[in-house]
């Protein structure tokens, strides 16, 4: 199969950070502004999950969320997660079900915290998961300026060349 059987078969509808995605759960019941730490404004479901697709030579640019995201590996090949912690450290997660070579099923990205995304270079695409607690909600998602990067982080310029506008 395809990243096109997933696409049409999921119902994928393009991202505004790259690729393809689709919702397939949000909480009904929400969490209250007052309950939740100061960096939301408003209540948030209880979780949101999503579909996520990548295709060679495709990209999510350097974002970040204010909540925890855990990524799960569902199709495809290996999927690159690309994380500057706060401190500056860097990581590159390969999420994939080659075990034996490093990879792994799930990942989760702290809050507040920047990363990317992109299949590996062997990989015609990925299909992946996002699991969001709090609740995701557009208000809480900022993409990077590639020159904020650059000037917080230079040491890792090549990745913020590459995946971040």
């Amino acid at each position: 199969m395809n990243s096109g059987y997933y696409i049409k078969h999921l119902q994928l509808k393009p991202h505004p950070e790259g690729g393809y995605f689709k919702e397939t759960y949000r909480s009904a019941e929400c969490i209250s502004a007052s309950a939740l730490p100061g960096r939301f404004q408003g209540e948030r479901s209880f979780s949101t999950a999503i579909y996520y697709l990548l295709e060679q030579g495709d990209f999510s640019v350097f974002h970040k969320i204010k909540s925890d995201e855990c990524w799960h590996f569902y199709a495809g090949e290996s999927l690159l997660l690309h994380v500057i912690e706060n401190d500056g450290k860097y990581l590159c997660i390969k999420l994939g079900s080659n075990l034996a070579e490093g990879e792994t099923f799930q990942f989760v990205v702290p809050a507040n915290t920047w990363f990317a995304s992109e299949p590996a270079p062997d990989s015609s695409f990925s299909l992946a998961g996002c699991t969001v607690a709090p609740g995701f909600d557009f208000a809480d998602f900022e993409i990077a300026s590639k020159a904020r990067l650059l000037d917080s982080f230079p040491q890792h310029k090549s990745i913020i060349e590459k995946l971040a506008r």
